[in-house]
């Protein structure tokens, strides 16, 4: 099953608590990255929301 076919369950737009999912990380490491902007994301009031195309840029780098 490639990248593109697991993404394919997720929206669009991600939450924090999907980003955890896709990468397999904790909380914690999830909200580094999106505070390090090492994965690119919008804040919306007190949340981020994450591009799915960020996700995929970011797996594609690392």
């Amino acid at each position: 099953m490639t990248l593109q076919e697991k993404l394919q369950k997720y929206p669009p737009v991600l939450s924090v608590k999907d980003l955890e999912e896709i990468l397999r990380v904790s909380h914690n490491t999830a909200y580094a990255l999106v505070r390090s902007g090492q994965i690119h994301s919008v804040r919306a009031g007190r949340s981020y929301r994450i591009p799915i195309n960020a996700v995929v840029d970011y797996l594609k780098k690392n």
